[in-house]
């Protein structure tokens, strides 16, 4: 985050310079480079009347070769090198703002980060759920393998035992009608030969 700070700080001074007034309005700032001392008129050979901090506030009344005629906050009118003046205010006088700015912006960084790591929390979280579940389906599924050929197994040994339990039941029909027809066969050839009784003659004749 140590960073990000400086970074951002650099970012906003340079928007406020490119948003500068694009007009002399006649608003200025004493430039951060600017010596203590203004004077009573616009040449160094004037008396020097007063001070003025880096950062004032000033209103430009006129300009004269190098220097600049202009009226502080205390109404007084002096003169400073031209050089010495900006159509934005100072970096050091806005560093209170661009610092809120700063720690506004880091605040609002701050919160996509907690966001964007609660999202990839909740996915990781949702994905750590379908791997779970596709697992417990890939083992159901190995189970149901399993089961299915455990059944076509045991299908098969029905089916073989079936079919032997129908020749068997072949077999016997089979048995049974020879020795049905055998013995069918075995009485016709017997019976013939078989000493017919002889019928009583009755007494009336």
């Amino acid at each position: 985050m140590s960073r990000i700070k400086p970074l951002m700080l650099s970012l906003v001074l340079g928007a406020c310079a490119f948003n500068a007034h694009a007009q002399d309005d006649g608003q200025y700032w004493v430039s951060d480079k600017l010596p203590t001392y203004v004077r009573s008129g616009p040449t160094e050979g004037y008396r020097i009347v007063g001070t003025l901090e880096s950062g004032d506030p000033v209103t430009l009344l006129e300009r004269q070769g190098d220097y600049s005629r202009v009226r502080g906050d205390d109404g007084d009118a002096v003169w400073i090198p031209s050089r010495y003046l900006q159509d934005s205010p100072s970096a050091s006088s806005r560093l209170p703002e661009l610092q809120a700015r700063v720690d506004e912006l880091t605040s609002k960084l701050d919160g996509i980060n907690e966001e964007w790591e609660q999202r990839v929390e909740g996915m990781t979280t949702k994905l750590d759920n379908r791997a779970e579940r596709i697992e417990e389906l890939e083992s159901r599924n190995a189970e149901l393998d399993s089961a299915y050929s455990d059944a076509e197994e045991t299908t098969r040994e029905l089916k073989a035992r079936l079919d032997t339990q129908e020749q068997d039941l072949l077999m016997r029909y089979f048995t049974y009608g020879a020795a049905v027809a055998g013995a069918g066969l075995l009485v016709g050839l017997i019976v013939p030969h078989l000493p017919r009784r002889r019928k009583r003659r009755s007494g009336w004749f």
